[in-house]
């Protein structure tokens, strides 16, 4: 039996997101990205909420609620990658960051999709595709 987990800073998903974030934050030290609030703060803002959503995501309880912070982290992520793509067309990040950065975001969001489809997996019943009662 695999090892249970306790926390959300155990998730591999959650582990990529912070990454993910670090490299989004670092990004905009530089210049001119740094000057570009508007799409600094959308990125980072995405960013943030691919990592945070997988961690409210696993504090909770009902499945409905959990998927659906899950899939949030999941839309983040595109939305993160979309915009690693203006990142790049502006020159606020070289070629070799600009390959890394979209490769990255997938990750996440396939970590991401697991986490969905490990909870869909725990919730369906067995044999609910089986009629209740025999008529």
């Amino acid at each position: 039996m695999a090892d249970r987990i306790n926390s959300f800073e155990e998730l591999e998903a959650w582990k990529t997101a912070r990454e993910l974030v670090r490299f989004v934050y670092s990004a905009f030290r530089r210049n001119p990205a740094c000057h570009d609030f508007g799409l600094r703060d959308q990125v980072q803002r995405a960013a943030v909420s691919a990592m945070t959503n997988i961690a409210e995501g696993f504090e909770r309880v009902h499945s409905g609620e959990k998927l659906q912070f899950y899939n949030v982290s999941r839309a983040s992520c595109g939305e993160v990658r979309s915009l690693s793509y203006v990142m790049f067309d502006a020159k606020y990040i070289p070629d070799s960051e600009h390959k890394d950065l979209p490769n990255s975001v997938a990750q996440t969001g396939r970590l991401v999709s697991g986490l969905i489809r490990s909870t869909r997996a725990r919730t369906e019943q067995p044999n609910s595709h089986l009629p209740t009662s025999i008529s």
